[in-house]
C-alpha cells in the first residue's frame, strides 16, 4: 500500500514559480515578498496540503551563531589593505559582546565564492553574509535569495548611465539592506580642496572600474569638474595593490602633460606613489600633490604624510554588524549611507608649481 508523500516547501516553490527563500518568507510571516506574492504562495500550501514539519520549524528558528563575510582577493593583500581591518574590527565590536562570532574566507575568483555561499546555505552554517564589491554584472545577490541567506550589501546604489541600466536597494526598507560610505560628498570634497589651491591638471589612480564604489566615485568626479570648470581628470584603473599603484603613478609622472595633484583610492597606492616621485626627482607638494582615500594609519606614517579622505570605518563596520543581526532574524534595515566624510590635510598637498 502506497502512502502519499508529504509536500515539501520545493514543491509550494515549484508549484508557485518563486524561490524557495520566498515560499520561507511567506509561509513564516516575514517580509521580502509582496503581498500578492506572499497570498498566492500561501494559497499554492493550501492548495497542496502543506503542513510544516515541526522539526524543520524549530531549526529554521534556530540561530548559529556566525555571521559570514567572503572576501575575493589575493590573501597576501589582506593585510595590506587598512580599510577590510578597520571593518572587521567594527564588526567585532558589535558582534563579540552577543556572542556571535566571524567566519572570515578569502577566495580567488566569483565561483569560488559562490560555493562558499551554497555550502554555507547547505550545512546551515552562517545567520546571514556580508556582501563586498558589488559590480554592474553581479549575480552574488540572486544566488543568496535563492539559496534563503540574508544579506547586507556594501556597495552603493549607481546611477543608469547610458546604455546601462543603474542598481542599487529598493525604495523603504528591506530584508537586504545596502549601506554605503559617502564617495560621491568624498569625492566633491577632494576636487573643491584641490582647485581651491589652484590645480586645474588633476588625475585619478582607481580601482577596479567595474566595482560600484569606483563607478560612484568616478562619475562624482566627472561631475563635480565640470561645475568647477576645470578638464576632465585622467583615470587610471589599477588593482588596488602597490606594484599597479607605482605604474600608474610613473606612466603620468612620465607622460607629457603631466598632472599636478593625483588622488588614489587607497592609502596603499598613495604611499607607493611617494617613492615613485622620489625616485623621479618630483618634489611633494612642491611639484605634486597627493590625496589618498581612507586615512588609514598608512597615511599618517609616509614623509610627507598623506593628506586623506577620512571616513569612520569601524563605525561603519559597527553599523553593519547591527543591521546583520537584524536581517538574520528577517527584520526590514533601511538602505543609506553611513557617517560623515572629512578631509585630513597633511604634507603631502600644495599650491600647483607655478
Amino acid at each position: 500500500m502506497s502512502t502519499k508523500r508529504r509536500p515539501t516547501i520545493a514543491d509550494v516553490a515549484q508549484a508557485a514559480g518563486v524561490a524557495k527563500s520566498a515560499v520561507s518568507y511567506a509561509l513564516n510571516g516575514k517580509p521580502g515578498v509582496s503581498e500578492a506574492t506572499r497570498q498566492r504562495i500561501l494559497k499554492v500550501a493550501d492548495d497542496l496540503e502543506w503542513k510544516p514539519s515541526p522539526a524543520a520549524r524549530a531549526l529554521m528558528q534556530q540561530r548559529v551563531g556566525l555571521m559570514g563575510l567572503v572576501l575575493n582577493r589575493p590573501a597576501r593583500l589582506l593585510s595590506l589593505e587598512p580599510w577590510y581591518m578597520e571593518l572587521i574590527s567594527g564588526l567585532q565590536e558589535v558582534l563579540g559582546p552577543l556572542d556571535i562570532a566571524l567566519a572570515l574566507q578569502v577566495v580567488d575568483s566569483r565561483q569560488a565564492e559562490a560555493s562558499v555561499y551554497r555550502s554555507w546555505a547547505a550545512k546551515r552554517q552562517v545567520d546571514a553574509v556580508v556582501v563586498t564589491d558589488v559590480s554592474r554584472e553581479d549575480n552574488r545577490l540572486d544566488l543568496l535569495r535563492n539559496l534563503g541567506l540574508p544579506a547586507v550589501v556594501l556597495s552603493p546604489p549607481v546611477a543608469a548611465s547610458a546604455g546601462q541600466p543603474g542598481f542599487g536597494p529598493g525604495p523603504g526598507q528591506s530584508v537586504t539592506p545596502w549601506l554605503w560610505t559617502d564617495d560621491r560628498a568624498g569625492m566633491s570634497t577632494v576636487l573643491r580642496y584641490l582647485v581651491a589651491l589652484g590645480h586645474s591638471r588633476i588625475a585619478r589612480v582607481t580601482g577596479l572600474e567595474t566595482y560600484a564604489h569606483t563607478m560612484v566615485r568616478t562619475a562624482a568626479m566627472i561631475t563635480e569638474a565640470a561645475a568647477l570648470g576645470i578638464a576632465e581628470p585622467l583615470l587610471m584603473p589599477t588593482d588596488y595593490t602597490q606594484e599597479a599603484g607605482a605604474n600608474a603613478t610613473r606612466n603620468l609622472l612620465i607622460s607629457p602633460y603631466r598632472p599636478s595633484a593625483i588622488v588614489y583610492d587607497n592609502d596603499l597606492m598613495a604611499a607607493t606613489a611617494l617613492q615613485v616621485a622620489h625616485e623621479l626627482n618630483v618634489a611633494v607638494p612642491g611639484e605634486l600633490s597627493v590625496v589618498s582615500w581612507d586615512d588609514s594609519t598608512i597615511a599618517r606614517l609616509t614623509s610627507p604624510r598623506l593628506t586623506a579622505l577620512r571616513f569612520d570605518i569601524r563605525g561603519y563596520g559597527m553599523r553593519v554588524a547591527q543591521a546583520l543581526n537584524l536581517v538574520a532574524d528577517g527584520v526590514p534595515v533601511a538602505s543609506g549611507a553611513s557617517g560623515g566624510v572629512g578631509l585630513e590635510v597633511r604634507g603631502s598637498t600644495g599650491p600647483p608649481p607655478s
